[in-house]
């Protein structure tokens, strides 16, 4: 299988190759040539698996130029106990009789992201060896809190390698923030930027398509990647954890093979929701996919409407990860709705470059429309929500997944849809404690003041939970980073990691 950009599809080049550039020269995302698909026989012998055989039947779909050892040498190397907590590494949590939340933050920096940041290194570095690549790889990465943790976890220290983390200064939680600027590493380093989410992935964006910048770095021996969902590597793990949520419900009992279920993702750079899209393309039964936001709700109005407009207000809430008006991941999205179409693809986005804003054609609406639902949740909806959930069934959800149960819920009083659902679960509730205790005790601001781990305390105290001890483990944690740069100077920031 071949891969090449969504703006230009004239290159084709190895899965392996996707993975070591990130980001096509024209600034496009590399997309596969065509969606593999899964046999009747070979979905059904899912359930039987174990969670690391399915991720080496998916992956193994995909990175085709990989060897079957090489697959999974890097699954085993990632998905393992000691690091996941668990043998299922994605459990399933069933709710109600119609709800299972999948519970994808069971990482070593409790985030959905562990499922992908864990397996990129290996993958990364198994295509370096494949390839020939002679340069040190230098990943960039902008994050909205998770991703750069789990990045800086996944790549610290891995020979080969060097990390630069960019996040908005004032935009992560206060437990986000502590964990990226402690992290150890000889390879690492970490950045705040003045500025919002978009404003980062802007900077890292212009980086990587500055011919002039990637010439100087090969120079002295580097070469550019990514960690972010706009890296192919990123985004092919997180297919896997749609299908063994799948495989799960039927192993259960809870559906038969070939029954239909709703996904439900909360998502701003739209990669999540994306990979359960690529799921269904390969045959996993989705009757619709409902995509859920915040207050910063570009993804639902585009989902309604067809017209994608950035230029509105920037709300920092409580579900920091989703701050996202700049979705990236759904440049494949519009790729795979407009035929393939490369020229339409491109003309999108640069559209969206000079104006802020498009307008995608009628067959893309109209697929839109069958496929996506969309709603959003704002923080008030979703502090609710989490009071509910908790009251009713015992169960106790992050600010995020929060967001995607209050959509679903908006969903369901509308279309009295009774389809098993699948909630896509994406961040440990202790990684937002203070929002989420105040969720639970209906009162805003309670905890204003409050030292974050007295907060964690007492939320395990109330809940019952543990807090992990990744979490509890930062309350003597040594600040190593504490530099902010201007939007304007991430380049700078970069050369003077690399001391170019």
């Amino acid at each position: 299988m071949f891969y090449h950009s969504t703006r230009d599809e004239s290159a084709h080049i190895s899965s392996a190759e996707a993975i070591i550039k990130g980001l096509a020269k024209d600034g496009g995302l590399f997309v596969p040539s065509e969606i593999p698909c899964l046999s009747a026989d070979e979905i059904k012998t899912l359930a039987d698996k174990s969670y690391q055989e399915r991720a080496i039947m998916i992956l193994g779909k995909f990175l085709t130029d990989y060897t079957q050892k090489e697959i999974t040498d890097c699954v085993e190397k990632a998905y393992t106990k000691e690091k996941f907590g668990t043998n299922n590494i994605a459990p399933l949590y069933k709710l109600n009789s119609k709800e299972y939340v999948l519970e994808l933050w069971h990482g070593p920096t409790c985030a959905f992201k562990d499922m992908a940041l864990q397996i990129l290194p290996h993958l990364l570095v198994t295509a370096v060896r494949k390839t020939g690549v002679d340069k040190e790889i230098v990943i960039l990465v902008a994050t909205s809190g998770d991703t750069g943790k789990a990045a800086l976890e996944g790549f610290a220290d891995v020979s080969g390698t060097r990390i630069n983390v960019f996040y908005p200064s004032d935009g992560v939680s206060k437990v986000q923030k502590l964990q990226m600027v402690t992290q150890k590493g000889n390879n690492v380093n970490v950045t705040g930027v003045n500025g919002n989410f978009d404003d980062a992935q802007t900077g890292v964006k212009k980086i990587f398509t500055n011919e002039s910048f990637s010439s100087l770095a090969e120079t002295h021996g580097f070469m550019l990647s990514s960690a972010n969902s706009i890296n192919w590597g990123r985004l092919v793990p997180q297919i896997v954890y749609y299908w063994s949520a799948y495989a799960d419900m039927c192993k259960e009992g809870e559906i038969n093979f070939g029954d239909k279920v709703n996904i439900v993702v909360p998502t701003g750079n739209f990669g999540n929701i994306l990979a359960a899209y690529y799921a269904s393309e390969m045959g996993l039964p989705v009757n619709k996919f409902i995509c859920a936001s915040n207050s910063n709700n570009v993804l639902t109005d585009f989902l309604n409407t067809g017209i994608y407009d950035k230029n509105r207000d920037f709300n920092l809430t409580i579900s920091p990860s989703m701050d996202i008006l700049i979705s990236s991941n759904l440049e494949r999205l519009l790729h795979f709705a407009s035929g393939r179409n490369c020229t339409e693809t491109k003309e999108y986005m640069a559209q969206l470059s000079e104006t802020g804003k498009y307008e995608v054609s009628e067959k893309i609406k109209e697929f839109l429309k069958q496929k996506f639902s969309a709603d959003f949740a704002d923080d008030t909806e979703t502090k609710e929500t989490i009071r509910k959930v908790f009251q009713k069934d015992g169960y106790i959800m992050d600010t995020h997944t929060a967001v995607a149960k209050a959509v679903y819920d908006k969903y369901v009083s509308k279309t009295k849809d009774e389809t098993k659902t699948i909630i896509a679960s994406t961040a440990s509730p202790y990684k937002f404690s203070g929002s989420v205790m105040e969720a639970l005790d209906g009162s805003d601001g309670l905890m204003f003041g409050k030292d974050e781990f007295e907060i964690l305390t007492e939320l395990s105290e109330k809940t019952g939970l543990e807090i992990p001890a990744s979490l509890a483990s930062l309350k003597d944690a040594t600040v190593l980073f504490d530099i902010t740069c201007e939007k304007e100077d991430l380049e700078q920031v970069v050369k003077d990691f690399l001391r170019l």
